[in-house]
């Protein structure tokens, strides 16, 4: 019975254009990989500013390890809250000009956990349609009562905020950096219908931390809204190159999590040479300004040749280009046109995606060369319909 719907499951995936494999990467993270044993452009990599593999981060793990051990052993409120767990949350919410952070295994539990624990059932929480999916998990499991407005659309938010009076708490979300679109929020216009009708705002910084100037620290940095933001969430596996997630904010936000936050209170706790990479990472983003200058200039650049071929790549604006085909088939057919050439640029389909908005989730690196994106620019040409 049970294989039987499996098979029928599978079969109904590949059907609609929708079933996915594993693909193996061997050696680094680099501007190219080798991908089932060949040698390809990487355009699929979230290691924006090329520190997956800096030798400072390797040799931070490695210190580490050597005087810590490979393994914490144990939840944070037991015994494995190490100091280099604390030394680690003083240097993000210094990056972050907050009060405290509070470190967590991934982005999804930051997301799943942190939603959960500011709103409940008889609250509100105001979604934008194209959060990730980890946030709308974290909408579903606080119980509370979900208000999707519409991507980017402030009146939309407001027109939702104003039937919501009578909710205990209030809490809007949103990405800053949008994962799969690579337009941004309006920022300041969520903080200001915030204020104006009492509610908390969280943002979702995971693709933004490290790639915003004067430092960066992310959009609400750059646009001087830490101290209106409630909750600021960031990674440490995307331009910082290694793993583990965060929230910076308040003391008290901190506190709070640390007493009622599941996916932070059940887990074991992050091993010390992530947390060595993390620290080393920040330290890199702060001397090396010339990485996101880099990655804005090789943004540009792609962007320009691809829009001069005639592809859409919808409102982009930093290193996410969404090359937009629509359908799902069509969509993987341009991919591995691609790869075939030797460019790898993953499809990305529903249900990542809505419906009929299958594209290229192309995304750039500090560490791409003029002549990589000149030879991308040349095969695109070749395997376009």
């Amino acid at each position: 019975m049970g294989d039987n719907f499996v098979e029928i499951e599978l079969e109904r995936l590949k059907e609609a254009g929708l079933y996915r494999k594993l693909r193996r990467v061997e050696g680094d993270q680099g501007p190219t990989l080798v991908l089932d044993g060949r040698e390809v452009i990487n355009f699929s990599s979230n290691n924006y500013l090329g520190l997956a593999n800096h030798p400072a981060l390797g040799e931070a793990a490695k210190s580490a390890i050597d005087r810590y051990g490979c393994g914490t052993g144990a939840s944070r409120l037991i015994s494995g809250n190490m100091t280099l767990h604390e030394e680690l949350e003083s240097k993000i919410a210094e990056f972050k000009g907050t009060e405290a952070a509070l470190v967590f295994n991934s982005g999804f539990q930051v997301n799943t956990g942190v939603v959960s624990t500011l709103v409940s059932e008889g609250d509100t929480v105001f979604s934008d349609a194209l959060n990730h999916a980890s946030i709308i998990d974290g909408c579903r499991l606080s119980r509370a009562k979900v208000a999707v407005y519409g991507h980017l659309d402030m009146n939309h938010l407001e027109g939702e905020l104003k039937q919501s009076t009578p909710a205990r708490r209030k809490l809007i979300v949103s990405e800053s950096l949008f994962s799969m679109d690579g337009d941004e929020a309006p920022l300041a216009d969520i903080v200001g219908l915030a204020e104006r009708y009492g509610a908390m705002v969280m943002v979702d910084e995971a693709h933004a931390t490290g790639v915003y100037e004067p430092n960066g620290a992310g959009l609400v940095a750059m646009l001087g809204l830490g101290e209106r933001v409630f909750v600021q969430m960031g990674t440490l596996g995307k331009a910082l190159g290694g793993f583990g997630a965060y929230i910076a904010g308040s003391k008290a936000l901190r506190e709070l999590l640390i007493n009622r936050c599941r996916s932070f209170i059940f887990t074991t706790s992050l091993p010390p040479a992530v947390m060595a990479m993390g620290i080393a990472a920040i330290d890199l983003v702060g001397k090396e300004p010339e990485r996101r200058q880099a990655l804005a200039d090789n943004s540009e650049r792609l962007r320009a040749g691809l829009h001069g071929l005639g592809y859409l790549l919808g409102d982009s604006s930093r290193q996410i280009l969404p090359l937009m085909v629509g359908d799902a088939n069509r969509c993987m057919e341009l991919s591995q046109r691609l790869l075939k050439r030797g460019v790898f640029a993953h499809g990305i389909r529903p249900p990542t995606v809505p419906p009929g908005t299958s594209r290229l989730r192309i995304t750039l690196m500090a560490t791409h060369t003029d002549k990589q994106i000149n030879q991308a620019l040349e095969t695109f040409k070749e395997a376009k319909d």
